[in-house]
């Protein structure tokens, strides 16, 4: 059974920035399909960034240009850079992994328990 374990999140003013970390065990970040996803109460879950097996990264229109993902493969650590937060990233963020070469928002993933990140104006 895999487990992944999220670390990073924090109270941040509006502009500033934070580093996501997702420890995994039991999954190989290099061969699985990793990514972020962040739910605010009341609301669904949506993707952030995905990054496969093979491939670049993708990210969600909202977070272009200010967030990046990235595998550390020696740490089988999995990262999100955010920068020039907003408040409308305030959520939690969960970290998500899946086997195999099938990457999508919509796939089926394995779910860590989240980290808060909450960005004042």
């Amino acid at each position: 059974q895999g487990k992944l374990v999220e670390s990073g999140g924090g109270s941040v003013q509006a502009g500033g920035s934070l580093r996501l970390s997702c420890a995994a065990s039991g999954y190989t970040v290099s061969d699985s399909c990793m990514g972020w996803f962040r739910q605010t109460p009341g609301k669904e879950r949506e993707g952030v960034a995905l990054i496969g097996r093979v491939g670049g990264p993708n990210y969600a229109d909202s977070v272009k240009g200010r967030f990046t993902i990235a595998k550390d493969n020696a740490k089988n650590i999995l990262y999100l850079q955010m920068n020039s937060l907003k408040p409308e990233d305030t959520a939690m963020y969960y970290c998500a992994a899946r086997g195999g070469d099938y990457c999508s928002w919509r796939a089926n993933y394995y779910w860590g328990q989240g980290t808060q990140v909450t960005v004042s104006s």
